[in-house]
């Protein structure tokens, strides 16, 4: 099976650089008409400048694809619809949306300012939620659509020094879990990746032996198969230096006590049981996991 992106239009925000543009470049190649939106600022958020999506562009071009350059901001909902009525003008359509936009403002929580903390979460999940709302309902509309959201192992499992990017991060997830059903009759898929890669994000955060072995491209195959015709719905994909995992959010299969036993000296006594995960379960949506809690399977 070769994965082919004929006739597709994809939209890749943050993509003049690092992991979009190797999203974009690897779309193209298989192709796509892409859209490289980016708005050029620095790793904190500051600053625009359309050169990076334009060097991108430039680069599918020479290679014999088909591509545009936008700047808009992705927290920006005008622009961020302005952009998605153009390209549904000039080429009809739009399939896939990869939400790989972010910035960095890693600080101790002490030390965070509310500034710090809502920035971040506004880029990273704000502009994922205008992005996706943007292109929700021609998905919908057309029967087709792939939508790929960005998590991080801080958000899934945490990470010193960065409170704001992780609660954005996990949030993601959730907005994923919720959208894939939503979308699941329209054939909208959603989908999570969290990447590992060496990239301007994490150029300090890791020794460079380490970055050496885990450029962007160890991570774009599974972020194409997660926008592929072939794609699943509600996965999330840890891929980089060529690992590739899937994590779950996974329910254990806990206590059932009755009124009588309710209470913090219960929980204390039997934390153990309630925390053992041998036959844990993963259930399918929230409603699944209130019917385990109301005694159900176990």
């Amino acid at each position: 099976m070769t994965i082919s992106f004929a006739d597709r239009v994809a939209i890749v925000t943050g993509a003049g650089g690092g992991l979009g543009r190797a999203y974009a470049l690897e779309l193209a190649r298989r192709g796509a008409k892409v859209v490289v939106n980016d708005l050029g600022g620095s790793r904190d958020g500051t600053g625009s400048s359309l050169s990076a999506a334009q060097a991108v562009v430039d680069e599918i071009v020479a290679a014999g694809g088909e591509a545009m350059a936008n700047g808009a901001s992705v927290t920006d909902a005008a622009a961020v619809e302005k952009m998605v009525a153009f390209v549904k003008e000039r080429w009809g359509r739009i399939d896939i949306l990869v939400n790989n936009a972010g910035i960095l403002r890693d600080k101790t929580f002490v030390k965070m300012t509310i500034e710090d903390f809502r920035q971040v979460t506004d880029v990273h999940l704000m502009g994922s939620v205008i992005c996706t709302k943007a292109v929700w309902e021609i998905m919908r509309e057309q029967a087709y659509g792939r939508i790929l959201m960005t998590t991080s192992s801080t958000g899934l499992y945490g990470n010193f020094g960065q409170a704001n990017y992780g609660a954005a991060k996990l949030a993601l997830v959730g907005l994923m879990k919720t959208l894939a059903l939503e979308g699941a009759k329209y054939n909208v898929k959603v989908n999570t990746i969290a990447p590992l890669a060496a990239t301007r994000m994490t150029e300090d955060l890791m020794p460079p032996e380490l970055l050496a072995k885990m450029g962007p491209e160890t991570v774009a195959p599974a972020a194409v198969y997660l926008v592929s015709d072939e794609a699943p719905t509600n996965a999330i994909i840890n891929a980089g230096g060529g690992g590739f995992e899937r994590a779950y959010v996974t329910l254990t299969r806990g206590i059932h006590v009755a009124a009588e036993d309710m209470s913090a000296e219960t929980i204390a006594a039997r934390f153990d049981e309630i925390s053992d995960r041998t036959g844990e379960i993963v259930p399918d949506t929230g409603a699944a996991q209130g019917a385990v809690a109301l005694g159900g399977q176990r």
